[in-house]
């Protein structure tokens, strides 16, 4: 028997890794919201379609990757939301996580980290102690932040890149995969390579 039940928000491939990280601490999915209405079915699981806020009788978690779309639909829905978080991911008691965030397989955050509403840490990532990551981050897979790191709203950091102690990265920048940040890093920045330079800025029409 589920010891938890959820609802999820995008019929993603992040939902099926959500999906067993659900399964992995024994729960389950009772339906999945979806606005494209051309898919019919997600792994056997209850497809409810468009969002309706009478069906959102469950906690819900926005399984979708994109920062961006994951405010988006926070705006809209019901604030009845949830974590998930695998049971081999290693957190600090005194880490502090707000609602709707993920924290996938194998993840290491360390202690002090203030962790913000819907963010996504991703299989194997490793943030370290003091860290503070604001809403709608995503740490992709196998990203290293040293201690002290604040990453800000929305910002993506790339697989494999690494963030050196103390950088403030800035909302809504891209840190490409394997690169090597080792100096603060402007909102809307896109930054490549090591060690990590500035390639442009990011036009997002953001909320």
């Amino acid at each position: 028997m589920a010891e938890k039940n959820y609802l999820l928000y995008g019929a993603s491939g992040h939902a099926r890794v959500i999906l067993d990280c659900i399964k992995a601490n024994k729960s389950g999915v009772i339906g999945v919201f979806d606005d494209n209405l051309n898919i019919k079915d997600f792994h056997g699981l209850n497809f409810i379609g468009n969002y309706n806020e009478e069906e959102h009788t469950f906690p819900l978690v926005i399984s979708i990757g994109s920062n961006i779309i994951r405010k988006q639909i926070a705006s809209i829905v019901k604030p009845f939301f949830t974590n998930v978080i695998h049971p081999s991911a290693s957190i600090s008691r005194s880490v502090e996580i707000g609602k709707g965030t993920v924290i996938l397989h194998h993840a290491i955050i360390q202690s002090g980290c203030i962790i913000g509403n819907h963010v996504i840490i991703n299989t194997g990532s490793s943030v370290d102690h003091e860290c503070i990551l604001n809403d709608y981050v995503h740490i992709s897979p196998q990203a290293t932040l040293c201690g002290n790191v604040t990453v800000g709203e929305g910002t993506q950091i790339g697989a494999n890149a690494t963030i050196i102690p103390g950088v403030k990265v800035g909302k809504w920048a891209m840190i490409g995969a394997g690169s090597v940040v080792i100096r603060d890093v402007p909102d809307f920045a896109v930054v490549v390579g090591n060690p990590g330079k500035i390639i442009k800025k990011q036009l997002l029409d953001i909320i």
